[in-house]
């Protein structure tokens, strides 16, 4: 976990204000500085929302401990019952574990994928009940209305609830941090990631990117569905690649909860 950004934050928060207030006092020579200093404030808001990593609003996992030799494969956008099935069937063939961020609304068309995930050990942790692009500007109230849709269709279909959130282009702003709060789950970003999301990925540049940050701790976000319509993510033809090197490098690919056991 993360919260190497949150005194910083602070500390920023409270010298813009006694900047600002100097320099309206000071009078109209420094009035442009008074106007540049909430515009670079805004610009650093900006940037805890966009870079989770920076643990600025929350605490956010976005790496595992280093001293063992393990990595996390996340998926997220799922569960698509074409596409997410050749991602099972292909950690199957390795013996590797992940985890994945399912979407409510697919999830619900899907159960059956989701109980397949879970009988074959895969962790499942909830993206949103659709991918919201601006979830995190929205209400905590509509936002834990949400996750709540998201998290009981996962655990209608498999028994088990979900602790972990991965929010919507991993944007963590306050309104997200206090509905995440709300519902008690762990908020949860990477460390490396495929941009198989982008339609023009291709598969190699997939691993290449991957490979790039594959070391003990490593969390890689992936998907094993498109964000909308039925494209076939890159990391599909890249993750046999990517297993046999992790494989090669002596890097297990477990679950999240099983990354983070003490």
């Amino acid at each position: 976990m993360n919260a190497l950004g949150r005194p910083p934050f602070v500390a920023a928060t409270l010298a813009a204000a006694a900047a600002v207030c100097g320099l309206v006092l000071a009078g109209p020579p420094l009035l442009w500085l008074a106007l540049a200093i909430p515009l670079a404030y805004c610009g650093l808001l900006v940037a805890g929302v966009m870079h989770p990593r920076l643990g600025m609003f929350a605490r956010v996992v976005w790496r595992g401990p280093r001293f063992r030799p393990e990595i996390a494969l996340t998926f997220d956008d799922g569960p698509d019952p074409t596409t997410t099935p050749k991602i099972l069937a292909t950690l199957a063939a390795a013996d590797a574990r992940a985890t994945f961020f399912v979407l409510g609304a697919k999830a619900r068309r899907a159960p059956q994928v989701l109980r397949e995930m879970a009988a074959a050990g895969h962790a499942i942790g909830i993206h949103g009940d659709t991918h919201d692009r601006r979830l995190s500007l929205r209400h905590p109230d509509i936002l834990a209305a949400g996750l709540e849709r998201n998290l009981a269709g996962v655990e209608a279909a498999t028994g088990f609830r979900p602790s972990l959130f991965r929010p919507p282009l991993g944007h963590v702003s306050p309104r997200t941090a206090a509905a995440a709060k709300r519902l008690g789950l762990t908020l949860v970003a990477w460390s490396v990631r495929s941009r198989d999301g982008l339609a023009a990925t291709s598969a190699a540049a997939a691993t290449r990117r991957v490979l790039s940050g594959l070391r003990p701790g490593a969390i890689v976000l992936m998907h094993d569905a498109a964000e909308h319509g039925d494209r076939e993510p890159a990391s599909i033809a890249a993750l046999p690649a990517i297993l046999d090197e992790a494989k090669r490098r002596g890097l297990r690919c477990v679950t999240l909860p099983q990354m983070q056991r003490s």
